[in-house]
């Protein structure tokens, strides 16, 4: 009965004393994408009489309890988070919850408790990092110049992704970087070159935006640059030199021919 009523305090009030972290093995930070879903995993790794688990969020004004669990009474979850928190291994010596739905305010550091007889709580302590990354944007279009693209790439995220432009020939110049804030705390970055197109084939453009550590790649073909009119001016001018000369040559040789005709006609009607 008292070691029940122990464990009835502890699940009341909570244990907020804080003991050594060496003996807790976590990941120091877990980075996961908003609207997705986090693990965090807790690990006394030395043999303790453990009463009970609890895990704490760390708010500016001081920690509050979210979720605890104990061999007596189970799990039990603050009920601001049943909807998204759920406790996963229910176990004492090892403890993993998972937070669903991940929305902005999820972000910061928590705290793992494991609460000892007679030690008192010995702690871990893990941070969540968020992250939002949308797909990203490619775009060509042509520029002032004939034989020049204009190749641009965006893309929107928190924090602020980095946006890096490839091609397989000929080279990028020219690039410009412009960066929007948003009021929903994401940021739209946009980086814009100039493509030289060639005659001879055709380029593939690659996007690569990366937040933290995770990357997204776009890619896009770019056909070879067509032939216009004014290009195929000086072949034109050729074929009809080419024409009129053959047209000459015929001329004369058939002019030849036929005085050669008449030659031959004049020595048989004078014979």
């Amino acid at each position: 009965m008292a070691h029940g009523a122990v464990l009835y305090l502890l699940f009341v009030f909570g244990v907020v004393s804080k003991g050594l972290t060496a003996v807790v093995q976590t990941q120091q930070t877990v980075v996961a994408a908003v609207g997705e879903e986090a693990h965090l995993n807790c690990h006394l790794i030395q043999f303790e009489d453990i009463l009970q688990v609890t895990w704490q969020k760390v708010l500016p004004e001081g920690e509050i309890n979210f979720a605890t669990y104990n061999n007596f009474f189970g799990q039990n979850v603050n009920p601001n988070f049943t909807d998204r928190v759920e406790i996963k291994d229910g176990e004492l010596q090892n403890s993993s919850i998972v937070i669903r739905k991940l929305m902005e305010q999820d972000e910061g550091c928590y705290l793992c408790l494991f609460n000892c007889y007679p030690d008192g709580a010995l702690t871990g302590r893990t941070c969540l990092q968020l992250y939002e990354l949308h797909e990203p944007i490619l775009h060509v279009r042509e520029s002032d110049s004939a034989e020049e693209s204009v190749v641009s790439c965006s893309a929107t995220g928190r924090p602020a992704p980095t946006v890096t432009l490839t091609v397989t020939q000929p080279h990028l110049s020219h690039h410009n970087t412009v960066r929007v804030n948003n009021t929903n705390g994401t940021v739209t970055v946009t980086t814009t070159a100039e493509l030289a197109r060639s005659h001879d084939n055709s380029a593939q453009v690659g996007c690569a935006v990366r937040v933290l550590s995770v990357q997204k790649e776009v890619f896009l073909m770019i056909p070879e640059l067509k032939q216009t009119s004014a290009d195929g001016l000086p072949l034109i001018i050729v074929l009809i030199v080419v024409l009129v000369f053959v047209c000459c040559v015929t001329a004369v040789l058939s002019l030849l021919i036929r005085r050669q005709k008449n030659r031959w006609s004049h020595r048989n009607t004078g014979r």
